[in-house]
């Protein structure tokens, strides 16, 4: 059978089971994250020794926060704090793919805002996530978002970008999400993506690192990246397994 390549999750993730998988990459929610096994996002999300999958976790926490009736003014909060201090190692190519699928304009125009804003931060791997959306600005908030900005100003991660957000609206305390050495401990393939860089290639590490016997396709398949890399992976792998102590 020929190789096919997976671009997203089987299912999307909600209610307790995404905010397990949100605690599970470091936001600083009141319950148990992700690190136990079969805990977290579902319906074929990678699942790494009970640790759930970034990007799916990051797009599904933006859905849950955007189209509610209203807003989750506390998820939209922490997930923007938690994109400010990690967003050196998020793989922008697979959060690029994944917001591009996504039909919801807030959604699209969420994410382009946060990535305008670490562009201009001189992270340039965000530059095609940026152009995502290309209507007009969004209101984060339905009603009260001119008064509140005349008052209060724009939220400067959002200023000029493609949704608006008063200075006063997402809170932006970084005691929220558990900063990078902390995470690195907690979660494999975060901390194999600070030692190799934000890739498919780091995330086939921490999954072999965790199961051996994967073969590439199932490896590819695991991480969402390409046959090719998890071929090589996996013979970059063992030839390190093989070396002497």
């Amino acid at each position: 059978m020929a190789f096919s390549r997976a671009l997203v999750p089987a299912a999307s993730a909600g209610g307790d089971a995404l905010t397990a998988a949100m605690v599970g990459i470091g936001m600083n929610f009141a319950v148990s994250g992700t690190r136990q096994p079969n805990i977290g996002l579902t319906g074929g999300a990678p699942n790494i020794s009970g640790a759930p999958n970034i990007e799916d976790t990051l797009l599904f926490a933006s859905i849950e926060g955007l189209e509610r009736e209203k807003p989750d003014l506390r998820v939209l909060a922490i997930l923007a704090t938690w994109f400010g201090v990690h967003a050196t190692w998020v793989n922008a190519d697979r959060l690029t793919r994944l917001a591009g699928m996504n039909t919801s304009p807030r959604v699209r125009a969420f994410w382009s805002a946060l990535a305008s804003w670490q562009e201009q931060e001189k992270d340039r791997r965000f530059a095609r996530l940026a152009r995502l959306y290309a209507g007009p600005r969004q209101d984060l908030l339905e009603t009260g978002t001119e008064f509140q900005i005349k008052r209060y100003g724009e939220d400067p991660r959002f200023a000029g970008s493609a949704i608006r957000v008063a200075a006063n609206v997402l809170r932006d305390r970084t005691t929220d999400v558990l900063p990078p050495a902390a995470l690195a401990r907690r979660h494999p393939t975060y901390r194999w993506r600070v030692v190799i860089g934000p890739s498919y290639r780091a995330d086939m590490w921490a999954v072999l690192e965790d199961d051996t016997t994967l073969s590439a396709a199932a490896l590819a398949r695991k991480t969402y990246g390409s046959f090719a890399t998890a071929w090589r992976v996996r013979r970059d792998f063992g030839l390190l397994t093989k070396l002497p102590d």
